[in-house]
């Protein structure tokens, strides 16, 4: 394929988005030489930068651009330099999603560059499914937008449909259908984040969030960061309820974390998140060396969740008590700055010491090498807040999971684990609920058990793990869902583009 076309991304502005726009745009060049501009805020940009030069891969990478687009949040009501999610309290999400609209004129006037540098528009614009403005500026341009969901297909499904709907507000009852879902499939009112919970239509949520979502839902198609094989009806029930092309163009994973070596290459992480480790990657491999196989509980809730502290205590307790070694990825608890000093009283008293001397835990703040912590063979399990990533990544390793979704749309991930999937136990849902210490370690026994349930988990963990490992395949013969996917998603819009 020639290589002079140019796509132009939109990522949101947040960790979790940012990655794997950051990974397709890598597998589109990779795969047709075209020139890809990532766009988005300074220190995005920086962030971005900083991991593409972390990487080694760096030929594929020279023709991948990042432009950075004008945003001053305070002009938005919100503290300086706070141009990801990861700055702000969850309170202020929505006012940052709404802010996020004014990216729309940085974004015209950089398209109108590419144009007058490059003599036509870019082959299209991908966006993210929260910046619905760039459907506008695609057709106020002449060129193709594409959505691309982070998420899974049903996760994405029921959000999209949940939050154009509000099925909710249709009932008195804690449990709803939801449009383009099965009339015999309920979800609950537990399972909606807080803004979502909170919408009625009229609310300031709404007025954030749907506008953006609706117009997604008009995009020429969509992209899914998922594998066909592992969610046939989640796709299903995406593609009939947008009517419109839905390419499954995962996994977006490093190359080398779909490999059948046992253990990752210690960088794999940090080149996947770009992001300054809590621990070297090396002292803990050499701590998971030291554990049996299967023998290890890895706890994380992603790069902007945290637990309250009486969760967080009990959590604790329940971890010792069982006597089985963990890692856990831990941040002040909700309320505090998560970004700010670990205080001892938020953990029973001599317990990081305790841990320590036996070597049955080893707490790591911030950031872990979390896919190497899951593709070694001590790992067992994952204690997880059910975002998409993670889940791929726990997925991808074979590893199954105990889910405690947050917030976005990790509930309905962590239902679609449960119930479609059967890969996963649901511990509680919310950073705010009961848990006990006794649910804890009956749930850590069940799965970790290898007979009965847990055995069950283990054994369809490692089957969705070759099916997602399969999608990358190249061999002309039996080309994988992902190589298949993006192949005909480059060609329909490169049609698409000469009947323009």
């Amino acid at each position: 394929m020639e290589g002079q076309e140019h796509i132009v991304m939109l990522p949101f502005m947040a960790q979790g988005h940012l990655i794997p726009f950051l990974a397709l745009a890598r597998k589109i060049q990779q795969r047709t030489g075209f020139t890809i501009t990532i766009a988005s805020t300074t220190l995005n940009i920086q962030y971005l930068s900083a991991t593409i030069a972390s990487t080694s891969n760096s030929q594929s990478d020279s023709n991948i651009h990042l432009a950075e687009l004008s945003f001053c949040s305070r002009d938005y009501g919100l503290p300086p330099n706070a141009e990801s999610t990861e700055d702000l309290p969850l309170s202020k999400i929505g006012d940052f999603v709404a802010a996020s609209t004014s990216l729309e004129a940085p974004a015209h006037r950089l398209i109108l560059d590419i144009i007058a540098k490059e003599g036509r528009p870019p082959l299209c614009i991908v966006s993210d499914m929260y910046f619905g403005w760039a459907a506008n500026l695609a057709n106020n341009l002449s060129t193709v937008h594409v959505t691309f969901t982070t998420g899974g297909a049903y996760g994405s499904a029921a959000l999209v449909s949940i939050w154009l709907s509000l099925p909710h507000r249709c009932t008195a009852s804690d449990e709803f259908p939801v449009p383009g879902f099965p009339e015999s499939y309920r979800f609950h009112i537990s399972q909606l984040n807080p803004y979502l919970k909170a919408a009625d239509g009229k609310d300031s949520g709404s007025r954030i969030f749907q506008p953006q979502i609706s117009l997604s839902t008009k995009s020429f198609g969509w992209l899914c960061s998922t594998v066909e094989a592992i969610e046939p009806f989640g796709l299903e029930i995406l593609r009939n309820y947008l009517r419109l092309p839905v390419w499954s163009v995962g996994p977006l994973l490093p190359t080398d974390a779909l490999k059948n070596s046992s253990t990752l290459d210690s960088s794999v992480s940090r080149q996947r998140a770009g992001k300054e480790l809590g621990i070297p990657a090396e002292t803990c491999l050499k701590w998971l060396d030291s554990h049996g196989s299967d023998s290890v509980i890895y706890i994380s809730f992603g790069s902007q969740n945290t637990i309250s502290a009486t969760q967080m205590m009990e959590l604790a307790i329940a971890l010792e008590e069982s006597g089985r070694p963990f890692i856990w990825v831990i941040r002040p608890p909700v309320g505090y700055d998560m970004k700010g000093e670990f205080r001892v009283e938020w953990l029973p008293q001599g317990f990081k010491d305790r841990m320590s001397k036996r070597k049955q835990g080893l707490l790591v703040h911030n950031w872990a090498p979390q896919l190497e912590i899951l593709s070694h063979k001590s790992t067992s399990v994952f204690v997880s807040h059910c975002g998409w990533n993670s889940v791929m990544e726990s997925l991808s390793q074979g590893v199954p999971i105990i889910g405690w979704p947050l917030g976005a749309e990790q509930a309905f991930n962590s239902k679609m684990l449960v119930e479609e999937m059967g890969v996963s136990v649901e511990l509680t849902r919310g950073g705010q609920s009961d848990i006990s210490r006794k649910e804890v370690k009956r749930l850590i026994d069940l799965v970790m058990d290898k007979s009965g349930k847990g055995g069950e988990m283990r054994e369809k963990a490692s089957e969705i793990k070759e099916q997602i490992r399969a999608a990358i395949r190249e061999e002309a013969e039996d080309k994988g869902s992902f190589v298949k996917a993006m192949d005909d998603f480059v060609a329909t819009i490169l049609s698409t583009r000469q009947g323009l």
